[in-house]
């Protein structure tokens, strides 16, 4: 069996922050639209959150670094790494990084890069931040997740495609408010979802998408992790999954065997659509939102192409002072104001002009 990563030094969460923009365009509202009903019932989500017309990934991953540098209390020279893993970086070319590291004073000795793996590329910044933290060769890294997807309109994915995401400082665990257990990613080459250079929105493998793809990936690497630590659902407070809608998370995790309710707290979709490279680490802050010291989190990706890595969490006793720092999750997504589709696809580029 192939073995859990587990870095070479203790290592952990020391700082988190969410940003969601306050916009949301009602899943109702597209139905109308191009369906002619309001059905509550087919929609797969309420609303979803759409990036006001001055918000890109580079500002929403700004603001939701500068909640985790006040959680964790670090000066900003202390960082060595800026990773961003996003599926809609505004510049084919420039990076993402470099901007982000020069506004939060960081810059001019760190490492930047900008991560792509379509929903995972949040995680994949993660991992790789706890792998420099625990290799020694920094203290301190960066990782944000963050997305303003976008969905050809009246697809299906028009539904869910949102905005938003979720900021970590990683440092040592000894000053963390969640320390890694283990990770694991479990990846092959499943085409359930692409995009081709030139092409404006995604486009859908179909029979791909569930069972091969999300499903596959997620219990496999979620498993593996298990197995490696000798846990079982049981010993988790609750359990984050990656959210195209709500419910693929719900179902794999009847399928790993977690209650609902282990589900629920970091369930997000149904408020505001699917982040992207965002939803699982968004989901995690609304968890570390309400855990308790000794709490055990998992959380597992998934990105198309396909995907998914699954990291373990154990809270300390940090949390309880540490998420005061900053705005909690729930208050991005409870300060929604409605916007109508005309509004969202002039916002969003949909209307040409010729």
């Amino acid at each position: 069996m192939a073995e859990i990563l587990i870095p070479d030094r203790p290592v952990g969460i020391v700082g988190y922050g969410a940003y969601i923009p306050r916009y949301r365009l009602p899943a109702r509202e597209i139905a109308r639209l191009w369906r002619g009903t309001q059905d509550a019932e087919v929609l797969p989500i309420d609303q979803k959150s759409v990036p006001g017309p001055d918000e890109d990934t580079i500002t929403m991953a700004i603001e939701a670094a500068e909640n985790a540098l006040s959680r964790a209390a670090v000066s900003p020279e202390k960082i060595r790494a800026v990773w961003i893993g996003s599926e809609s970086h505004p510049y084919a070319v420039k990076p993402s990084g470099t901007i982000v590291a020069q506004a939060l004073g960081i810059t001019p000795n760190v490492s930047t890069a900008d991560f792509e793996f379509a929903c995972k590329a949040g995680t994949e910044a993660m991992q790789a931040g706890f792998g420099f933290v625990g290799s020694k060769m920094a203290d301190y890294v960066l990782a944000i997740a963050m997305d303003t997807a976008q969905g050809r309109p009246g697809d299906a994915l028009e539904y869910t495609a949102a905005a938003g995401g979720a900021a970590f400082v990683i440092g040592l665990a000894e000053n963390s408010l969640a320390v890694l257990e283990g990770s694991f990613s479990y990846v092959t080459d499943t085409p359930d979802f692409f995009r081709r250079a030139h092409q404006l929105y995604p486009e859908h493998g179909h029979r791909f998408t569930g069972e091969p793809a999300y499903f596959h990936h997620i219990t496999h690497a979620a498993r593996k992790l298990m197995e490696g630590l000798n846990t079982r659902p049981r010993d988790y407070a609750a359990v984050v999954f990656h959210q195209p809608n709500t419910k693929f998370p719900l179902k794999v995790a009847k399928m790993l065997g977690f209650r609902e309710e282990q589900v629920r707290t970091g369930l997000l979709a149904p408020f505001i659509g699917n982040t992207y490279a965002g939803a699982s680490p968004l989901g995690l802050t609304a968890v570390l939102d309400e855990a308790r010291p000794e709490d055990r989190i998992l959380v597992v990706s998934f990105g198309s192409g396909a995907g998914s890595d699954a990291m373990s969490f154990r809270v300390t006793e940090a949390i309880l002072e540490r998420r005061e720092r900053a705005p909690l999750t729930r208050v991005y997504i409870q300060r929604a104001k409605i916007i109508d589709y005309a509004t969202y696809a002039k916002w969003r580029n949909k209307i040409v002009m010729h």
